[in-house]
């Protein structure tokens, strides 16, 4: 596996290193030794699915609130994502600054998502499988979210979103202290 550092530390892309003969390819998705030397979570206790029907579904903003905060290694199985990381953590370098990335059935990318930061994505084909490891189970109560068009964060999405539910497009905007 290849790990590439973002912009955002503690954000990774994860590409598999395939090695291919006549009967196709094989690469590794997940190794315990690779991931810890890296400084990653190698415990995910949840594992979840999304499929989005129609190009350009947004989803999220999405993150837990602490105690039940989560790191995520999100992949794309079938179709095409935009996916989305926002530093949500206060005092860091990087407070609301966003990445994102790429992750198809394609290039079989992962994006890895810790503690602190808010996800979402934005499907670019039609039929969008995702897959996501979570490690720490949903807990209704501290499952919360920002706008994905807030103006403090400012993402650019590739298009206008096709589909949203009503609960992601009703998250508030960030409340900023004046300076």
């Amino acid at each position: 596996m290849r790990f590439t550092e973002t912009g955002l530390t503690g954000v990774w892309l994860v590409e598999p290193v395939a090695s291919g003969d006549s009967r196709g390819s094989f690469a590794r998705t997940f190794c315990t030794q690779e991931f810890e030397e890296h400084g990653l979570v190698t415990s995910f206790v949840q594992h979840s699915m999304s499929h989005s029907v129609m190009k350009h579904t947004l989803r999220g903003l999405h993150f837990q609130k602490a105690p039940h905060q989560e790191d995520k290694l999100v992949s794309c199985l079938r179709g095409a994502i935009w996916d989305v990381a926002v530093d949500l953590r206060p005092g860091s370098p990087t407070y609301l600054r966003w990445t994102g990335a790429v992750l198809s059935e394609d290039n079989r990318a992962q994006f890895y998502i810790p503690k602190g930061f808010a996800h979402g994505f934005q499907s670019l084909r039609d039929d969008s499988v995702v897959n996501y490891l979570i490690s720490a189970p949903y807990s209704p109560a501290a499952s919360t979210g920002v706008r994905y068009d807030d103006p403090a964060i400012s993402v650019s999405w590739p298009a206008k979103p096709s589909v949203m539910s009503d609960k992601d497009m009703s998250w508030p905007l960030m409340q900023l202290e004046a300076a």
